[in-house]
């Protein structure tokens, strides 16, 4: 048999693994390794309490504004350089959180940091769609959201090894060698958008208001979907802990039942990417919302650790279910001209959700108490259950139209 005639190989998920996940393993350990003491080193640095909170917010604020800005820079330098750039920028930036004394200095930092994590982010989210097959993407993106979720487990792990001999600032120092061999790792990966980005300089600049607009109905629905899906994912980090501690359970039975959700939430993520992939997103991104919604609704029922824990496994279920939906969305969406500035208006509605989550618990919480903020929460996301679900079923027979017309 010549080598025409031969059938292709069957494409395997591992022949991308270490260009495809390691770079974002390396950020995420990281980054997962500062987020528990971010506000405590504020709090080391003479802030008091309310200022230490804004210095944390200050990191989703700076993923936030770096959105569309990072779109645009993956399409003018490509991922690759754009990977081993955020490699760089967030060692910088947390060696600096490391060896300041100062909390404007590590406020500046945070955002620094947060803004290279977008950039990372949207870089690994086009390489795997130039990398993977269309019938691979879903799964290939699910275990891309995988990746960075067992940085967030290994990371405070790690953290809370080299604190007691090197303080605080060693979980610092931990996400500045992690941004550093995520960069080196980054060299790895081929530039596999390097024609694209030739064919769209010799067409003209893509401004990112022009494919906001030539996209603005996907973003004005389907995008909502998905700042709906970042809200719900975000509510768990606010609005679980305080009702924890409100029905009397310790600091640290807490964050144990933590770690435990967030190995169920891993877990979920093998048959989430197969079900996207061969049964729809819709499938997938359903739960994603509903499992919040429900956890929700019965939060005001519980009063003890298991019943708490159940709700925050019921959530974690959900969620690890739908890992890598918002950038399958995304994929399946993204046009060829102007994908990486798409992109990154597809992250904006992903980052205003994880800043609305919070911000919708703060200030209902300022007006009510917490058993009724999870009712309200949880009756607003029964509504947007069914957006998501209406929006993402179209986008469902859209590809299998193109499948059956292809």
């Amino acid at each position: 048999m010549d080598d025409a005639s031969r059938p292709e190989a069957p494409f395997r998920l591992r022949s991308v693994a270490l260009p495809a996940y390691g770079p974002s393993i390396a950020a995420s350990i990281g980054q997962g390794a500062i987020l528990p003491v971010l506000a405590l080193r504020a709090r080391e640095l003479g802030a008091d309490v309310g200022t230490a909170a804004l210095v944390v917010a200050l990191l989703g604020a700076g993923m936030l504004v770096a959105s569309l800005p990072a779109g645009s820079l993956v399409a003018r330098i490509g991922e690759r350089r754009t990977l081993v750039l955020g490699g760089v920028v967030q060692a910088g930036a947390t060696a600096v959180a490391a060896l300041t004394g100062s909390v404007v200095a590590l406020a500046l930092s945070v955002v620094a940091a947060g803004m290279a994590w977008t950039a990372f982010h949207i870089a690994r989210q086009g390489f795997i769609i130039d990398a993977v097959p269309e019938s691979y993407r879903a799964r290939a993106l699910s275990a891309l959201g995988a990746s960075s979720r067992v940085g967030f487990l290994v990371g405070p792990l790690l953290g809370a090894l080299l604190i007691p001999y090197a303080g605080i600032a060693g979980a610092f120092w931990l996400a500045t060698g992690t941004g550093l061999v995520g960069g080196l790792v980054a060299l790895l990966v081929p530039d596999l958008g390097a024609d694209t980005r030739a064919a769209q300089r010799l067409a003209g600049p893509v401004r990112v208001v022009d494919v906001i607009r030539d996209h603005r109905r996907t973003l004005l629905t389907l995008g909502v979907a998905v700042v709906v899906i970042g809200v719900s994912r975000s509510l768990r980090q606010g609005l679980l802990p305080l009702w924890a501690e409100s029905v009397g359970i310790s600091a640290s039975t807490t964050s144990l039942m933590f770690a435990v959700a967030a190995a169920v939430d891993i877990a979920f993520f093998v048959p989430g990417g197969w079900l996207m992939d061969k049964r729809g997103r819709a499938l997938v991104a359903v739960p994603v919302v509903l499992a919040v919604a429900v956890g929700c609704l019965l939060l005001p029922l519980t009063s003890g650790t298991a019943s708490v824990l159940a709700v925050m496994v019921l959530i974690a279920a959900g969620n690890g279910l739908g890992s890598g939906i918002v950038m399958t969305l995304g994929a399946d969406t993204a046009p060829t001209v102007g994908r990486a500035q798409y992109l990154g208006a597809w992250r904006l509605c992903a980052e205003t959700g994880s800043v609305g989550g919070p911000a919708s618990v703060s200030a209902l919480a300022a007006v009510a108490p917490l058993g009724v903020v999870a009712v309200v929460i949880g009756g607003l996301l029964l509504a947007g259950t069914g957006w998501v679900g209406y929006w993402t079923r179209r986008v469902d027979r859209s590809r299998a139209a193109r499948v059956v017309t292809g």
